[in-house]
């Protein structure tokens, strides 16, 4: 106690020197601080981890910056091209950014934001893309603007009714630049580079050199004789010369003449008139037309409403094709499922069974059709299909004497279809299947064996509800991927044989989606896009009720398993 004592003074002044700096502290002879004053603000230390934060503060600021500006010149280029609402996305995708990446409590959706921009960009305006075209025409025909239409036929030209003709002269010079020498009825010469069209005798570069009145150069061309002159055809048709209020057209060998437009488009009647005949063109239906039911080609794009999906039910040589596309989808999906869920089924029971030998050889040997990419079994089952060369037919010539049109027959072409699915998809069902039997607790099996069920009573009270709980909802899903299974049906049938009378390119084999992109790329008019966008919301509109129903299965097996 006495050591304290003496070294309480010297503990006081190292306690004052730490909370009181210079000359703050003062003591008292009895050892109190007396005389305090305002502490002086000591000297702050940064730590590096704040000079780390201010760092990548800047560098975010100037990354921000870099993409604000190159998305200014793309934006830019939107505008000018007229794609406002690809401008609308893309400004509300860049100004996300922005805002999340500047915005603390943002902070979590930054590793969200990649995701959403993609989803955004790959599915949310496509959708919304595939829906306007399916209440439009757009397709072969009327792919361009009203605007740009508008302005194609009026810069249409046609020589005008008694317009003078106007001889020429053609000069060239040694590299091949031509010149124009024309003469008007009345005696007015004009030169012209093919485009512009000057007065002679604005032109000191034309050189009568032995005074016949006749321009023997202009500059270092020389004229050109007749036969020369064809040579030079193509460029001759090419030239529009212009100006003094005139514009001339080659119209024969020989001579130009005066052309004036043929349509003039009338904004009060929204409407093109001819001025040669005086035949009004009302814009209807995404042509101008005129009172006789006569189209000016090229057409425009235009809102149609529900036009397309009338046609897919109101149009016989439509709808028929249509009709029996839609149900073969159905059967298609249908039978796709049932058969590769059959196979798997009872290849995963026999894999299942104890008593069986070399099961790992087994299960790799069916594995096999899952690990070839599916494109490939699908070619090579196209040639094995092949009536005459293929080996299927082969064999069932060697066994039946008879040789099966696979691919020419509409019925036989989807038996081909099946036989191929069902080779591409049971090894998945084998698998699924597996799994869900090696999860059944054997204590089942022994009490129903106990109480004398036979096999299929077992599979039946036992197996197959407990194995639905976990397989059902993956044959939901299973049924909505066969009904898009664009790869197999185009690749072994193309969707074909056609199906007689058909005005679409309709198949027997084709599908909803295959039967889209044949009517998006292969018509024999053209490509129809609205007509296919209208069979593509139809395709979406199901497969999302089908996801729905699979949604709804999925929680009604939820509830079962519960109770089990």
């Amino acid at each position: 106690r006495d050591g304290l004592t003496s070294a309480a003074p010297q503990l006081r002044e190292a306690a004052d020197a730490a909370f009181f700096p210079e000359p703050a502290r003062r003591r008292s002879p009895k050892g109190g601080v007396r005389d305090v004053s305002i502490p002086q603000p000591a000297r702050r230390w940064t730590h590096p981890a704040s000079e780390l934060r201010l760092s990548g503060h800047i560098l975010k600021l100037v990354a921000l910056g870099l993409l604000d500006a190159a998305a200014i010149c793309f934006a830019t280029g939107l505008y000018r091209q007229g794609s406002f609402w690809l401008l609308v996305f893309f400004a509300l995708g860049v100004a996300a950014v922005n805002v999340t990446f500047l915005t603390e409590r943002l902070y979590p959706l930054r590793y969200l934001l990649p995701g959403l921009l993609f989803m955004a960009a790959m599915i949310v305006y496509p959708l919304v893309y595939n829906v306007y075209i399916a209440f439009t025409n757009y397709g072969t025909g009327n792919i361009l603007t009203k605007q740009t239409v508008i302005e194609q036929l009026e810069s249409r030209m046609e020589p005008a009714p008694g317009a003078p003709r106007y001889t020429f002269t053609l000069f060239a010079d040694g590299e091949q630049q031509l010149t124009l020498l024309l003469e008007s009825p009345e005696g007015e010469r004009f030169v012209s580079d093919g485009q512009n069209l000057i007065p002679l005798d604005q032109v000191p570069e034309a050189v009568d050199l032995d005074g016949d009145g006749q321009i023997d150069r202009i500059g270092d061309a020389l004229p050109l004789s007749r036969l020369q002159i064809v040579r030079h055809l193509s460029a001759l048709q090419a030239m529009r010369p212009e100006g003094e209020g005139r514009s001339l057209q080659l119209a024969s060998s020989s001579h130009f003449q005066e052309l004036v437009p043929r349509y003039r488009y009338d904004a009060a009647r929204d409407a093109m008139v001819d001025q040669s005949t005086g035949t009004v063109y009302t814009a209807r239906g995404g042509f101008f037309t005129s009172p006789e039911g006569e189209r000016l080609i090229p057409g425009f794009q235009a809102a149609v409403g529900l036009a397309n999906f009338v046609r897919l039910v109101a149009n016989r040589s439509i709808a028929g094709p249509f009709l029996r596309v839609f149900l073969w989808t159905f059967a298609w999906a249908a039978g796709s499922v049932a058969l590769t869920f059959a196979l798997g089924l009872a290849l995963a029971l026999a894999l299942n069974d104890p008593r069986l030998r070399f099961k790992e050889f087994y299960r790799s040997v069916l594995i096999l059709p899952y690990a070839i990419p599916g494109f490939v079994s699908a070619l090579i089952w196209r040639g094995m299909f092949n009536t005459e060369f293929g080996q299927v037919n082969r064999i069932v010539e060697a066994l039946f004497g008879v040789q099966v049109p696979w691919l020419q027959d509409p019925f036989w072409a989807k038996v081909a279809l099946l036989i191929v699915n069902l080779w591409l998809g049971f090894p998945y069902m084998m698998i699924v299947c597996l799994g869900a039997l090696q999860s059944i607790s054997p204590e089942l099996y022994e009490a129903a064996y106990c109480d004398g069920a036979t096999w299929r009573q077992q599979l039946k009270e036992i197996t197959l509800p407990i194995l639905m709980m976990s397989v059902g909802p993956l044959l939901v899903s299973s049924f909505a991927f066969n009904f898009n299974n664009f790869t197999v049906i185009y690749l072994v049938t193309r969707g074909r044989p056609p199906i007689p009378g058909a005005d679409t390119p309709a198949g027997a084999t084709d599908i909803l989606i295959s039967y889209t992109y044949r009517l998006a790329f292969e018509g024999g008019r053209g490509a129809d896009y609205g007509l296919a966008a209208a069979v593509s919301l139809i395709i979406f509109l199901i497969v999302g009720t089908i996801t729905w129903l699979n949604f709804r299965f999925t929680r009604a097996l939820e509830e079962v398993s519960e109770s089990v």
